[in-house]
């Protein structure tokens, strides 16, 4: 995704509404001090227009004007403390917080909004736009360390739309898929593929689900988690002795995990190792991969499979 988000609250007046999306086309068009002017005509009309104040702490942001974005963005939060617009994220990100001081920056409603809003062009996109590839190649891991092995009960953590699960459903007996976003779920449900499927958070869903699986899967979902360990800890306990733990995340050449400029996290392979090692989980494979493409590029990225311990 581009700098600007394309995730938008209505303010409730249509004649507001427009006024955002003239100062958004100025800005796509690059003339920033003319969308920040407006916005700021807008939001003295509309002083609770959340879209409104997310847009201009984006506009500050674009200029350069670092104090006035995270002005805005502190506004944009305090009206909507579910942070639908990922207001905190962008805070984490001017104030260049450290990974673990940000647990809570991507929250769950700015999640659930993100892919309520994509769910109808996400397939397309994600995988004509950016030749996203994740789902294949973990199934192509999987092969290498389980063989032609088949699975009683697989688990597909955010499981989208159901591309992971179109590729692993000739393999599982039983398929489970959970995301939080009820649009993508909804998507995943009309192509018939998993045998039941959850909206809810990933963190409740381990903790409450009572069964255990011998496959546990996540393809480029732990890009919106700043720390591995809570996760691997949680799937630990829901895994078979003889069970698996395959997953990919984003990479780059530290050790720790950072937010990077597509308000997406990347895992340093030593913050994987350690997650893994905190959970009592063998690394059975760890490969370098690149997942999808930004501007044209390979994404640096790592697939996993875990054993049990």
């Amino acid at each position: 995704m581009s700098l600007l988000s394309a995730l938008f609250l209505s303010s409730g007046d249509p004649a507001l509404d427009r006024r955002h999306e003239w100062a958004r086309g100025l800005l796509e068009r690059g003339d920033v001090q003319a969308a920040i002017e407006l916005l700021d005509e807008t939001l003295i009309r509309g002083p609770r227009f959340i879209a409104g104040w997310f847009l201009l702490g984006e506009a500050n942001e674009l200029a350069g004007n670092k104090e006035a974005a995270i002005t805005a963005f502190r506004r944009a939060l305090k009206l909507d403390p579910e942070d639908r617009l990922g207001a905190g994220l962008r805070l984490a990100r001017l104030r260049a917080r450290k990974p673990q001081t940000m647990a809570r920056a991507m929250s769950p409603a700015y999640v659930r909004t993100l892919f309520d809003q994509y769910a109808g062009r996400f397939d397309r996109e994600l995988v004509e736009a950016l030749h996203y590839s994740g789902p294949a190649l973990i199934a192509a891991a999987l092969v290498k360390t389980a063989g032609e092995r088949r699975f009683k009960r697989v688990l597909d953590l955010g499981c989208g739309t159901g591309l992971m699960g179109e590729a692993i459903r000739g393999r599982a007996e039983q398929l489970i898929g959970v995301d939080l976003s009820e649009n993508m779920v909804g998507a995943a449900r009309r192509k018939q593929i998993y045998d039941r499927l959850a909206v809810a958070d990933l963190a409740y869903f381990l903790a409450a689900e009572p069964e255990t699986f011998d496959l546990i899967l996540a393809a480029d979902v732990f890009v919106y988690l700043p720390d591995l360990k809570p996760v691997c800890a949680a799937v630990a306990h829901k895994l078979l002795p003889d069970g698996l733990f395959a997953f990919t995340v984003e990479t780059h050449e530290g050790g720790d995990a950072i937010l990077r400029d597509t308000l997406r996290f990347a895992h340093g392979e030593r913050h994987l190792r350690d997650a893994a090692s905190a959970a009592g989980m063998r690394i059975l494979l760890l490969e370098n991969v690149a997942t999808r493409q930004e501007q044209n590029r390979p994404v640096e990225g790592l697939l996993a499979v875990l054993g049990a311990s």
